[in-house]
């Protein structure tokens, strides 16, 4: 029998060689267009606002976890909060296998988020010639769920009508009832649509519309992907929303390039943000710094002083403003006011209740916070405002003598009388000496017992007023016999 031809083994030979002949350095390079993103290819990513750092100097790409001085893990790179709907063409022309890539897809891109009603929040647009939400942004607030439910979406039909399901995705996806935050929450509304042929309606006015109402789009393209219309869909720069892969094979990979465009890397939680109080992180790898009360910021934007609080007037203090050295500062009253317990305004003391006054006999309350000391009736006040000295009570006429007062000193006084009048007991009022004979002429002279007990009385009275005479002679004639004999 003849030996087969060289020429019948080469179906074989291509057999061998067809699946290098289809890997993605053979295949001509759709990237070679301007504008697009082929995975594998090390283009300016990143998202609006920032780019991530450019690869290693050895040409490695950015990794994770393994490029120095670039921080992934946890609490470092965090994703900034997004109103993030998935677009995904279900038409015939995608697979069932191929359509479990795209849902795998999705999957690791949502592991790469913060998801929660304060963090990112997850919708999904089904589309083919139909247009089906799977599910509202408010629908789930974890991961586990949120990816339960993208497992369990199912292919749709034929038809590739991208216009339709952006419409879709803007008029009932990014409303607040659906559980977009409102505009004044300023977070970012992100939509990312996959999709491997032409959109067969107009793209353009519903893009323009989207993109007008704050919606930033990135367009995914996979195998037959129309290059023209991803770049019709997406937001500008170009070079940043719009992405290729030439297999769904590898869309898998390209999480990691949404992870580095959703991550804001946050120099307050790496520590290298140098602020010498507060570090305030700002979203997309930004912070500034602020100080703590009672200080302002420096014009290095990162250094504090304390504020004279005090020197700017603001402080509120009715009376007096008193700085601290930790740059705060605290209230004072004037001297006969105490604070009160607002810390800043001022009541008037009333120094006498206290017992402060320091006055020796009456002290009385003046209406400004202050006071004065008086002193009781017959005394003077002293020069020092507070002690008090008797006064001369007969100048006075306080002394209540009846006839004359007689001073014998600052302290003290005492009574007597006009002549031909005596002291009484009461050492005040005075009785007349002449009383004695009225006396006589009123007694009933014809009492015979009466006239003789009043005449002894009388005699006994005179008796004794003439012996008081006699003392008084003698002692005159004594004194005048000693200044003669001197």
């Amino acid at each position: 029998m003849p030996r087969p031809a060289p020429a019948r083994r080469l179906p074989g030979l291509l057999l061998l060689l067809w699946p290098l002949l289809l890997l993605p350095s053979a295949a001509p390079d759709p990237v070679a267009r301007p504008g697009f993103r082929r995975l594998g290819t090390r283009g300016p990513g990143g998202s609006p606002g920032r780019r991530p750092s450019p690869a290693a100097p050895d040409g490695t790409p950015a990794s994770g976890t393994s490029e120095p001085g670039r921080a992934r893990g946890a609490g470092v790179c965090k994703s900034r909060p997004l109103d993030l709907v998935f677009i995904i063409d279900s038409s015939r022309s995608v697979r069932p296998l191929e359509f479990t890539k795209v849902k795998t897809f999705v999957s690791r891109i949502i592991d790469t988020l913060d998801i929660g009603p304060a963090d990112t929040r997850v919708a999904v647009v089904n589309y083919a010639s139909t247009v089906k939400i799977e599910f509202q942004l408010q629908a789930y607030t974890d991961k586990q769920s949120l990816k339960q439910a993208v497992g369990r979406i199912t292919p749709l039909s034929t038809g590739t009508m991208s216009g339709l399901a952006i419409q879709t995705a803007m008029d009932e996806a990014f409303t607040v009832e659906a559980g977009a935050r409102e505009p004044s929450s300023n977070i970012p509304k992100v939509a990312i649509i996959v999709t491997d042929g032409r959109p067969q309606d107009q793209v353009n006015e519903v893009v323009a519309r989207a993109q007008a109402s704050g919606i930033e789009l990135y367009a995914v393209g996979v195998d037959r992907a129309d290059m023209e219309s991803l770049k019709m869909m997406a937001s500008e720069p170009l070079e940043e929303h719009v992405f290729y892969v030439e297999t769904y094979g590898v869309i898998e990979k390209l999480s990691s390039r949404f992870q580095e465009t959703f991550c804001a890397l946050d120099p307050c939680v790496l520590g290298t943000h140098q602020c010498q109080h507060v570090c305030i992180s700002d979203g997309e790898g930004k912070h500034h710094c602020e100080c703590s009360q009672g200080y302002t910021l420096n014009a290095d934007k990162k250094t504090c002083s304390a504020l004279d609080r005090c020197a700017l007037n603001t402080h509120g203090c009715e009376h007096i403003c008193v700085n601290d050295r930790s740059g705060s500062y605290h209230c004072e009253c004037y001297e006969g006011y105490t604070l009160n317990k607002d810390r800043k305004t001022c009541s008037a003391q009333d120094k006498c209740a206290l017992g402060t006054h320091g006055c020796q006999h009456i002290c009385v309350n003046d209406r400004t916070g202050s006071h004065h000391c008086e002193c009781y009736e017959g005394y003077t006040l002293n020069a020092d405002k507070k002690t008090c000295s008797v006064r001369d009570k007969c100048a006075l006429g306080s002394h209540g003598c009846q006839h004359i007062c007689v001073s014998d000193g600052a302290a003290s006084y005492h009574c007597d009388c006009y002549p031909g009048y005596t002291l009484n007991e009461d050492k005040k009022t005075c009785s007349a000496i002449e009383e004695a004979r009225r006396l006589v002429s009123t007694e009933d002279a014809c009492g015979c017992e009466a006239t003789l007990a009043f005449q002894d009385k009388v005699s006994s009275y005179l008796q004794r007023l003439n012996t008081k005479l006699d003392d008084i002679l003698e002692k005159l004639k004594v004194n005048e016999y000693g200044q003669i004999h001197r």
